[in-house]
This record gives structure tokens, sequence and C-alpha cells, in this order.
């Protein structure tokens, strides 16, 4: 920590680093020009930054340069259990590496403080409709994780500066929000900007608060989480004028869908977007967190808001201390971090959006961006109710409804809704469909507190919406298996089926297997659409049902008034929920005594966890770039869904059929997401999704969709999992070549770890998701760009070339892909290579992350030795 410019906060006993005076010494009267992001950046840099570079680094946010990588220091780490832990188990990895070279493995641990929450292994196997749902999924979720929880609780004692939040607590990202989020950090009697980065896309939830916090990879986590900077240049900062306000009757989620296909059009991708103007005031926080939740949704880095009066009023609802609430006022104002302090703020681009404009929508049928206003559901042909036969599920039969996610069950005017709704219903006598498995998956359990206070827990319940877990859970694709005879009925009729849910992702193929497309919709929407049945349903003019008092029963009949909405919002809605929640929770828990080693007893039959593979096989080896052949050719949007989906593994899937070698019982499998832990799973996920198109794989003339690839030079066509396993005995080094915004979705190291254990040495794209891009860098994949108006189509690659990269690597510099056709013929194509930074230059020729680092320890203790 540097002593420049540290300075008493007027007012208390502590200090602050005074980055208004470091950047108006540099250029006057600069500092109130910042965008509210650079502000916060300029503090980190004169807090944590070298002198020597500081006012270098200060002038690239001043001038609005991106010339110059400077460092970026968050002040803490947070994680869901499937990536936290597979960071935790790449450090537990790298202990044994380091034991086995001669180095201390208890000296490996976290630096930046880590908070993990056990949120993202439970599936919902027992519906809503089932009063004793929570107790039975939990009781699934223990059974099926013992060896992933043996692990996480090892790690508790293990590591230091790791804390653990157990299953069946809330998702982690709503208590981030509720709870873990100071907003002002407190450190050595200094009080400054709290920041982090998580595992997770939608970190950027706590964006809302003011907090910069953006979603990494797993492997940039360990990075940040081992002490090193996080490398970065200035972003596009993007202001985003909000005016107006929402129409009556218009949800939190209504807004961002729409915001999210406005912004999608504007391309925002990787940007930092600011939002602001009279409409952003008139925001609850509830709103706002919902709005920053789906930032990688509409692309942006992050989605942030000001500190002002509605964040005091929800840190005030929250149950946050009385004196830390006095101090995220007091700094903001002082900092310049107060929303009236940023009307100076100048930024490079501007958008508009007009609040008011925003009529009652869903996105689908397959993407967040999708939006379709529900009163054009019938014009777009996605509604329009059709003849079925008595008995029979309709088409377009809903088979999944859930209110679910962190992006709206942390909004409480959300929630309330979809109570009246429900009250509504019952008292008109209307029932959901019994195809229909519902379920109510709060992210924190203030959310049935205040919803037992308001009276309206019992009226969900009785729609079915009972509470199945506090987890991440259908929106992640962990939605359980359905009723036997429902799935009988959906294959034999091979039925467009669909889910219905208040989450942040609709991808194809992630929700369910037997779901063909979902829909995202606010949480009174998702009650409506269970009692519809399906989707082929006018939901604004349609007849929901007949009433007890035998007339025609409409979507308006049973919607709330925004009056009585915000009147129950008001009574029910309590700090002392939250107290009673986050104080046993976040209590120190007594040491036991209870020693362990330093080193992890690794389980020797498990699928779950398992020694990472860091220093053996396909990552030992030398990466050639030469004579490359390709794993497969690829559109535009691949998400890493398609890279390794989460969902549930099926049995005739490539890890399906190796875990019932292992011996795990069919209904055992869980999902794909819970055995990341354990590369031979894992990598036999690589590519496994359904509906993957390798354009490698043509059938009639048409790409056939499937896990499947074609193996070089034979032209066989196989299994993907068969066609790796093909290459890897061959010692054949891959390629894959990509369509545009290659590697969006969640921030998934398994996308990026699948590839290289494949033999990948190189994607080249017209374009890379953020993360995705930083995960392959991690892993020593190299990514490569196409040159504007250059593609596979216009290069005419069908897959049977072979491809090698000559050039020095060195930050964005222009390499050549050399192309070889079968007929012997050359072609050299430019590309850029999209290691950004010299940082990442070092990172990839090192092999990875943690081969980076684990050099970079042992040359420190001989050196201290």
């Amino acid at each position: 920590m540097n002593t420049n410019h540290r300075k008493n906060l007027p007012g208390t006993k502590l200090d602050f680093f005074d980055a208004r005076a470091a950047v108006d010494a540099i250029e006057p009267g600069a500092y109130y020009k910042l965008p509210y992001t650079s502000r916060v950046l300029a503090e980190n840099l004169v807090r944590r930054c070298d002198p020597a570079t500081l006012n270098a680094s200060l002038g690239q946010l001043i001038e609005r340069k991106r010339d110059l990588d400077f460092p970026w220091f968050p002040a803490r780490v947070v994680c869901h259990d499937i990536l936290g832990q597979t960071a935790l188990v790449d450090l537990a990895g790298l202990r044994d590496a380091i034991a086995l070279q001669g180095g201390d493995p208890a000296l490996v641990n976290p630096v930046v403080p880590t908070q993990l929450v056990v949120d993202h292994s439970l599936a919902v196997e027992c519906g809503g409709f089932d009063p004793d749902a929570f107790d039975k999924n939990r009781a699934i979720e223990d059974r099926r994780n013992e060896d992933r929880f043996d692990f996480i609780n090892w790690t508790k004692k293990a590591f230091k500066n790791v804390d653990v939040i157990p299953p069946g607590n809330g998702i982690l990202h709503q208590i981030n929000l509720e709870r873990m989020s100071p907003v002002v950090q407190v450190q050595g009697g200094v009080a400054f900007p709290d920041t982090l980065v998580g595992t997770d896309s939608h970190t950027p939830m706590v964006d809302a608060l003011g907090v910069i916090a953006i979603g990494v990879g797993g492997l940039e986590a360990e990075s940040v989480m081992l002490g090193r900077a996080s490398w970065m240049r200035l972003p596009d900062i993007i202001g985003v004028e909000l005016t107006g306000k929402p129409q009556p009757g218009i949800t939190a989620t209504d807004t961002v869908l729409a915001l999210t296909e406005f912004l999608r059009q504007q391309k925002v991708v990787s940007s930092y977007l600011e939002f602001y103007g009279e409409g952003a005031a008139h925001l609850t926080l509830g709103d706002r967190a919902t709005i920053s939740n789906m930032a990688p949704e509409y692309g942006s880095t992050a989605a942030m808001f000001y500190i002002d009066e509605q964040t005091i009023k929800y840190l005030k609802l929250t149950g946050r201390d009385d004196e830390l609430v006095k101090l995220v006022e007091l700094y903001a104002k002082h900092t310049g971090l107060w929303g009236e302090s940023l009307k100076s703020a100048e930024y490079e681009r501007v958008l508009s959006f007009d609040l008011s404009s925003v009529v009652r929508t869903i996105a689908g049928p397959s993407n967040p961006h999708n939006r379709v206003p529900t009163s054009e559901l019938a014009a777009r042909g996605i509604s329009g109710v059709v003849e079925n036969e008595p008995g029979l599920m309709p088409d377009g039969a809903v088979i999944i409804a859930a209110i679910t996610s962190c992006t709206n069950t942390n909004n409480p005017r959300n929630m309330i809704a979809a109570g009246l709704i429900a009250r509504n219903a019952n008292k008109l006598g209307l029932t959901r469909k019994p195809w229909v498995k519902s379920s109510l998956a709060p992210g924190s359990k203030a959310v049935t507190l205040y919803l037992e206070d308001a009276g309206l827990m019992r009226e969900l319940e009785t729609l079915g919406f009972g509470v199945v877990a506090y987890a991440c859970t259908t929106c992640n694709g962990m939605s359980g298996a359905l009723d036997p005879v429902i799935q009988k009925e959906v294959v034999e009729r091979d039925l467009y089926a669909t889910a219905v849910l208040s989450g942040n992702r609709n991808f194809d193929g992630r929700i369910h297997p037997y779901a063909k497309q979902a829909f995202l919709a606010s949480p009174p929407l998702v009650v409506a659409y269970a009692i519809a049945g399906t989707i082929r349903f006018d939901i604004e003019k349609d007849v929901l049902g007949i009433g007890a008092d035998g007339k025609p029963v409409t979507l308006k009949d049973i919607w709330p008034s925004d009056e009585e909405i915000d009147a129950l919002v008001a009574s029910s809605v309590k700090p002392a929920h939250f107290h009673k929640v986050y104080i046993p929770m976040f209590a120190k828990q007594e040491d036991d005594g209870i020693k362990v080693s330093p080193l992890y007893d690794w389980r020797p039959n498990t699928t779950y966890i398992r020694r990472p593979p860091y220093w053996e096989g396909a990552l030992a080896g030398a990466r050639t770039l030469a004579g490359m052949r390709p794993l497969a050719v690829l559109g535009d949007n691949i998400t890493t869904d398609h890279l390794s989906p989460s969902n549930a593994i099926m049995l005739d899937s490539a890890a399906g059929e190796y875990l019932a070698k292992m011996g795990l019982p069919e209904e055992d499998f869980n999902s794909y997401a819970t055995h990341r832990g354990d590369h031979l799973t894992a990598q036999r996920a690589t590519f496994a999704n359904p509906t993957l198109k390798n354009e490698m794989v043509v059938v009639d003339g048409k790409v056939k969709a499937g896990s499947l690839a074609r193996i070089e030079p034979e032209g066989t066509v196989t299994r993907m999992w068969e066609a790796i396993q093909t290459y890897m005995e061959r010692k054949q080094p891959l390629i894959i070549i990509a369509g545009a915004d290659y590697g969006q979705g969640s921030s998934r190291d398994w996308a990026a770890k699948g590839v290289r254990l494949a033999g990948v040495e190189a994607i080249v794209a017209e374009g890379f998701e953020r993360i995705h891009r930083t995960n392959l860098v991690g892993m020593g994949v190299l990514p490569l760009e196409f040159e504007p108006g250059v593609n596979r189509i216009t290069l005419a690659i069908d897959g049977s070339e072979t491809f090698s990269v000559l050039g020095d690597r060195t930050p964005r510099a222009t390499l050549t892909l050399v192309i070889t056709h079968v007929s012997g013929d050359t072609v050299e194509v430019p590309v850029i290579c999209r290691l950004d930074t010299a940082e990442e230059v070092a990172i990839y020729e090192a092999g990875g992350v943690l081969q980076r680092f684990a050099q970079d320890f042992l040359e420190s203790t001989v050196k201290e030795a």
C-alpha cells in the first residue's frame, strides 16, 4: 500500500486515499470529468500501484487512452461452488506439484479474501407441489455430492482466507448483494471502495450498489486469489441515460429484457456501462440489481449505478450496520462517488433509453435478447391455441415453470407480484396444469420470510410454487427429472415442450433435455403460464380458466395493481428478516481444534474430485502450433453451454457411459457442472451439447446437429468424444475455427480446459467473449482473431485442411495462419494475436495460469532460501 495521497477521512478516525488530488495534480479539474468507473479505478491505482508508474497509469484514465496496461487489485473474490470448487481443486493440485518440487505446500493460499457459496449443486428433483420438496432435494444433493462436499469441508481448514457458506442458504449473487458487500471496505484503518471478481458472469449484479464487480473465469479468479494483479486497459465506458419511468403493470423483468435487446443492438460487448439520469434515480435498488445482473446477456463487462439515496435506503432495508451505512454515505460524498457528483462526468459515448417505452415482455425462444412483447405473441407465431386431443398435453406444453434465479428473486416487487397473482388465481379457483413442473427457488431465505409476512407464501404453495431450494436451480439447467409419464408422452409424441422461467439464460438445450426451447419471464408471468400450461397461448387475451362464478378469467383479472404491490412491499419487507437470515450465517465459527493436512487425500474411485493433470499428459506437451487439424468448424454465437454443458447427464452420452462404467446408478449421474472437479468426467462433456452444429458434419447437404465430429484424414463421422480420443492417441494437435461472439454465456473455465485437454492448441474466430478469451489464455490455448471481412466462409474452410501459426507472439500482434489444403496448396491469412497484454503473453508461454504461478513461486522460495 502506497503512503502518498493518504489523508484522514473527515468526521472519522479512518484514512482514505485521495484520488482526486492525484488526478488533479496531473490535470487540474480532470477528476470530476471522469466517469464513476474511472474514479474507482483511480483510487485503486493511487492506493496499490507502483509509484514509479502511477502517473502514467492515471494518465490513461484522464486522457482516455488505451495503449498501456495498468494493474487492478480487487478487494475480494467470490465463488459459487462449481467454479469455486474447481479453482480450489486446482490450488490443491498446485500444492501437490509444489511439494513434489521441494516447496512448502502450506504456503499456497489465497492472498485475497475468498468467499465461496455452495449454491450450484442442487437439482429440482421434487417440484414445488410437494410439501417436503426442500428437504428431499437437499437430501439428494448431499448424497450425490458427498465427495465434493468432503473436499469443500477440507478447504475450510486447509486454506487460509477462505470462507464457505454451506448449501441450502441461497444464491451467491443475492447473498453478495444483501450482505457480503460492504460497499466501502475498511482495512488497516483505511476506507476504500469494495471491488471484486467472481467466478460467474452474473457477478455484476452487485454493480447496482456502486461496487465494481465483474465476472471472470475460474482461472482468472485463481490468479487474483493468489495475489496477482488483474491487468487491464481502460475499457470503453458508456453512459446510459435512463429517462421516464415504467408504465403501470410493468416489472423490472420487462425493463431488463427490453434493455437487453436494446443494448445488444447498440453493440456494448466488453464495455462498462454506467446508468444515470432521471429514470435511474427512480429505480429501486432491487430494480437496479435486476438490470445489472443481466450484464452478460447484453454483453457488457459491468453495469454500474452510482451511490445515492436508493443505495442507502437498501443498505438500511437489508439490515446493514448503522455505522457502515453512515460511512458509505460519508465516503461517497467526500470522494465524488455520490450521484450528485456524477453530473459532471463526461462519456465518450452516450446511449438513451426511455423506461416508459417498456411493455410486458417475454424473451425467447433461444436467447435472452430475443424479446417478444406479450401483445405480439400471436403475430410472431409463438402463441395461438390449437385443438388437442382430450387427456393429452397441448402443443407448446409448458413442462417447467420456475420462479428461479437471483436476477428476479432479489427483487421484492417481483416476488410480491407473483404472490398476489397466485392469491388472485386461487380465489377464482384457477389451478396450474398437471403437466407443469412448478418450483420456487429464492436466492435468499429472506424472500420466504417476507412472503410469509405478506400472507402470500401459502398462496404460492397452493398453486405448486412451494420452496424447492435456496439455490441456483432451473436457470443453471438443474431442473431435475420429469414425471416419467409426462416424459414418455413428450418423447413418444415428439412434443414441442417448453420451459418458462424467471432466469437469465434460455439457450437451447440448457434448461432441460426435453424442453426444446425456453422463455424468460417475470415471476408473476411464470405463475400465469403455469395456469395456461402452454406457450401457444395469448397471455394477454386468451382465457386462463373459468372462475368459481362461471365467468372466464384472463390475465388482467388477476394482475395486481402497482399500488397494492408497493403497499405490501412497504409493510412486509423488513430489516428484521435480513437480520434473522444473515447474522447466524456470518457468525464466526469456533475453531474445533481439528487440524488437516495441507495436502488433500484424493479419493481413488471418485467421479467428482480428482488431482488435476496440469503437469502431465496433453498439458505438459509442447504446443507446436503446426500441422493442426480442426476438431470443429463452428458458426456464430457459440456459447460455453455448447463447449461444456452444465445440465443433466444422459445415459447415452460419453459422460453417462463413463459414469455407468464407474458404477454410478443413472439416477445419481447429477449434472455435468457438478463433475467438473474430475477431469476424466468433465473432459467427456467437451462439445457434448446435442444442439451443437459442427459444420464439418454434413448430411444430405445440411449440417447435422449433435455432439459430432469428423475424423481427418479418413473423413469418418463419429461422436465428438470418440474423435477426441482418436486424436489424443495420435498426439494430433488440434485447432477450432469459429464465427463471431465465440464463447458467450457463463464464465465456465471447463469450456477452455476441455478443449485444451483434447489437444486444441489454437482457436481462430471472428470475435471472442471477454471471459472465455481470458480462460483460453489461462489454459495455454492461443486465441486468434480473423481480420474484418475474413472468416471461415470467405476462406472456404471445410475441415479437411491443416493449419499452422507463424510469427512472434506479442500483445495483439499480427500473426500468419497458414492453411494447407488436401491438394498441398497453401494460403497465408493474417490474424490478430488476442494475447492482449504482456501479462497474458507470459501466462500463455508458461503453459497457463497455474504453471506460471508455480514457476514464480518456486523461483521466489529459492531466492528467499
